[in-house]
């Protein structure tokens, strides 16, 4: 009776203890993510990426990865053989880059997070998109949009952002992979830690790709940094024609404008 006793108290204390390295190592787990007085991961701040000019290539399997395989359409191949930036690209024209175009810049992003907002502040353009965390779908009294409408929920730790009824007009990527207006965007974001955010991207696009496809990237949080003005927009004309001096380019980090 005594050696049963004896047993009972040893198992219960083997699975406090137990019990308390899983509540201890969790909060260790959780430490290495920021979160808001609410509980969700903090996101606000700025953030570099990487530039990905073609999407569906396999990519460097670090900070970049594309599926390494074209799943075209019959149609999607034709628009895609047919697409000739040279002779014209929208961007160029300082037109809206569209979610994936902008999304693939080089350039850094902010986003700004509330308990019921998630903000993307594209530094191109000064542009932005704000998405309701609500989860409900407005896109039913909006025009269809270059940047198309969002839902979003949470899934976990990871902020799962549905885009859909874009208006068509805009390419995936630089290289000029198409898109058509049936198109279905869903992001996932989530942190690894402080300074290191997952990215994904899944394309559903029933017109132009047999199947859906994801590219993964990763992000990388930049302290004491703030986006600069970033001026393009339709029509845009040449100011250089002597009235306004260009910086010097190849040394622009110490370039001085009373020169």
């Amino acid at each position: 009776m005594t050696f049963r006793k004896h047993s009972s108290f040893t198992l219960i204390g083997l699975v406090a203890a137990a019990c308390l390295n899983l509540v201890t190592t969790s909060l260790f787990a959780q430490d290495d993510i920021p979160r808001l007085p609410w509980g969700k991961p903090d996101f606000n701040g700025v953030w570099a990426r990487p530039y990905v000019p073609n999407m569906l290539a396999e990519g460097n399997g670090r900070n970049q990865i594309g599926p390494g395989e074209e799943p075209f359409t019959a149609a999607g191949r034709e628009n895609y053989d047919n697409y000739n930036p040279t002779e014209g690209d929208y961007t160029g024209s300082c037109l809206p880059f569209g979610l994936l175009r902008a999304m693939n810049s080089p350039d850094p992003i902010q986003f700004m997070q509330t308990e019921d907002h998630f903000a993307y502040l594209y530094e191109q353009n000064t542009w932005f998109k704000s998405v309701n965390l609500d989860g409900q779908d407005r896109s039913d009294r909006l025009p269809p949009a270059w940047y198309g409408h969002s839902v979003a929920n949470w899934e976990g730790d990871t902020l799962v952002i549905t885009t859909s009824k874009f208006n068509g007009k805009t390419r995936l990527d630089t290289i000029g992979h198409p898109h058509s207006d049936q198109i279905t965007v869903t992001e996932r974001i989530s942190l690894r830690d402080a300074d290191t955010m997952d990215y994904e991207v899944t394309i559903d696009d029933p017109i132009y790709y047999t199947k859906p496809w994801s590219n993964k990237r990763v992000f990388t949080r930049q302290t004491d940094f703030e986006l600069i003005e970033y001026s393009c927009m339709e029509n845009n004309k040449s100011l250089w024609e002597g009235r306004v001096v260009p910086p010097d380019y190849d040394n622009w980090h110490t370039y001085d404008t009373e020169d």
